[in-house]
This record gives C-alpha cells, structure tokens and sequence, in this order.
C-alpha cells in the first residue's frame, strides 16, 4: 500500500511571480518495498527517491538540496526539477511562429536555456489534489512571460506503485499557439547520490535510439540526425558507463539528445535500462516523448582537472563532474527552429501530454 503524507520543507519563500512569501510543501510517497520518493512545490522537484539494492540496504539515489538555499542557488543545477516551457535549447533565442519572429529570453549568452531566467523549475507550484498514491501539481504560466506567447495551464503529476514504479505525468494547455516541451531534470546515481563519479564509472547503460541530433560546439542541433550505428553513441547494446565516457574523450562526457525508436502501436517505448551491478540496482525508463538528453554532469564541479569546489548537496553530499547521469525524456531541442524535427508547437484546444514512468529494481 502506498501511503502520502506531507511536511513543510521551507518557510518564507518569495514567489517569483507574485512576490508573496509562501511556504514550500513537501509530499512523501512511500510503499512497502522500501521505496520512497519526495516532491516539493518549488519547482514540481522530485528532492529524493530512496529504494533498496540486492542486500535490502536503502539509498537516496537522485541528487538535491536539504534547504531552499540549495534550491535557490545560481549554482542549482536544475537538480529534480519540472523544466520549461521549453527544456533544453533554442538557438539564439528566436524563432518564427505561423510567420512571426518570436523572440525569447537569452539565459545562456546568446541562447535560451531550459524556460530562460525564471523558468517553470523556479516556480511555487499549486497542489491541485492529493491522490491515494501521489500528488498533482499546477502553474500557470502568463502570457508573454520570458517572451512567450499565450497562458499556459501546466499540470505536473507524481504517482507510486507497489512494483517501485514513479509516473510522470506532464499536461499542459495553451490560450495562443505556443511552444510547449517539459522535462524532468532528475539527477541519479544507482550507487547512491553521495557515490560520485566513481559510483558512476560502474553503472552499465543501454538506450533505444536509432540517432543523435547532431550538435555544434554549444550543443545547439544543426537540424542533422545521426545514427547512432557502431559509433560512440551506439549504446544499443549494455556497455559500462566508464568505459564509454573515456571512448568519447577529449569531450567532457554525454550531452546528446538520443532519438527514441518506438515500434508501433505503442505509444510509449522503452527508452533505457541502467544497472549498478556492485549494489544490484537498476533502473528502467519509459516514455512516450521521441527524445531524451543524455548527460553526465559535465557541468558539475571539476575536483580534479580544475580543482573547482564540489557543490553542497543534502546529507553532507559533495557534488562533482560526473557524479550523476540524467536521462531527460523530451521533443528534440531547438525543434522550434527545425522543421524536420517533431513539433513542439502547442495550439488553443489541443492537449500536451507527456508521461514517463521510472521504474526501480535490484537484481538477486
């Protein structure tokens, strides 16, 4: 049986778009397999996700902060967080829209990155109902906000079963046409969030994609899709995680969008498997989206090469370069600006529908 209860995870918070300070809740689902996954409002953030290895032992497996100034930081790097209205990139910050040149925010020099400055990771979501076994969240995004046209009515969703499975579910409608791309930003470590990079080195992965999308030196698509046949990206097959990564030096490590091969009828694929054979941990992800970033916290603080400062995460957790890897389910980036990619436009009347579903194990 699955059970909800909810704490107050901080106080005093300041809505970005309304300026109120207000509390941020905390919902706690559980089962009794031993896994729990915790949810804050701030964001719609997935903050922690505990499940036992082969030996029954439980480990917080997804990165984030124990406080709000964690959350709050410049240095968050979206850790759990709802993403949009669109996640990932669009090139130069523009593009055109049943004939008009739309122009939005710039966050990341001369690109927009992940919703612009204040993106749906930084808004107080609603509680909208409190189901047996999850919670459903809402924001209300306004027109013209970081640039983008039309009210958009998101919901977000977070749903635990008894077989250690967490359902995503992201809607969203729209008043004007719009781009509409939401993701989940979780960063995991099936050895344990603390485990860094060495953890990392030996989880095994595997992805079901037929190609990239090829990418310039600021990870922007080029409009190109690779296959992914007998080459670096070739993860069709079970490899080590460690091994993988040296193969692609002298780049810093994986951030690709993977496009996902679904075999009809189904509307949702299997997207990737990843084990951690020293604890037995594994988890599977499914989606009904045609792409996922796969990334390996390149990003995060370089210990060694650079000597930079690990980030503080929770329970005394110091966060590095390759400390965890996120599988972010998604339309491709920058489809605004590329026809040949699957739409991202949402119109008035129509529904987006994302769901991605997380499933945990431990092999015996």
């Amino acid at each position: 049986m699955v059970k909800v209860t909810e704490d107050t995870f901080a106080s005093g918070a300041v809505n970005p778009f309304t300026k109120q300070t207000e509390e941020i809740r905390r919902f706690t689902l559980s089962n009794d397999e031993q896994m729990s996954v915790q949810i804050l409002t701030r964001g719609a953030t997935i903050s922690s996700i505990k499940v036992p290895d082969a030996q029954g032992q439980v480990e917080d497996v997804t990165l984030g902060f124990d406080n709000l100034a964690g959350y709050a930081s410049e240095q968050n790097p979206y850790m759990g967080a709802t993403v949009g209205r669109v996640c990932n990139r669009i090139a130069n910050g523009r593009f055109v829209l049943d004939g008009k040149t739309i122009e939005v925010s710039r966050n990341r020099g001369e690109f927009q990155l992940h919703g612009g400055f204040i993106g749906f990771d930084k808004a107080h979501w609603d509680v909208v109902e409190l189901l047996p076994n999850g919670v459903k969240m809402s924001h209300t995004n306004p027109d013209g906000h970081e640039g983008y046209p039309g009210e958009v009515r998101a919901t977000a969703t977070f749903i635990l079963t008894e077989d250690n499975c967490l359902h995503v579910r992201m809607d969203a409608v729209t008043s004007k046409p719009t781009p509409v791309n939401l993701t989940n930003h979780s960063y995991f470590n099936l050895a344990g969030h603390k485990a860094g990079p060495n953890g990392i080195y030996e989880h095994t992965i595997q992805i079901n994609a037929y190609g990239i999308t090829e990418t310039d030196a600021n990870s922007i698509p080029t409009g190109k899709i690779l296959p992914v046949d007998g080459g670096k990206f070739d993860l069709r097959v079970a490899s080590n995680l460690g091994d993988r990564l040296k193969e692609l030096q002298p780049a810093l490590g994986y951030d690709d969008n993977f496009c996902v091969k679904f075999t009809p009828p189904a509307s949702i694929a299997n997207i990737a498997r990843i084990t951690h054979p020293p604890s037995g941990r594994w988890l599977e992800i499914a989606s009904n989206q045609p792409g996922v970033q796969f990334y390996t916290s390149n990003f995060l603080p370089d210990k060694e090469g650079k000597r930079e400062t690990p980030l503080a995460g929770k329970a005394g957790a110091a966060y590095i370069k390759h400390g965890a890897f996120c599988l972010e389910t998604q339309k491709f980036p920058d489809s605004v600006n590329h026809e040949n990619f699957p739409t991202s436009i949402l119109r008035p009347g129509e529904k987006y529908h994302h769901e991605v579903i997380y499933k945990f194990g431990k092999q015996h």
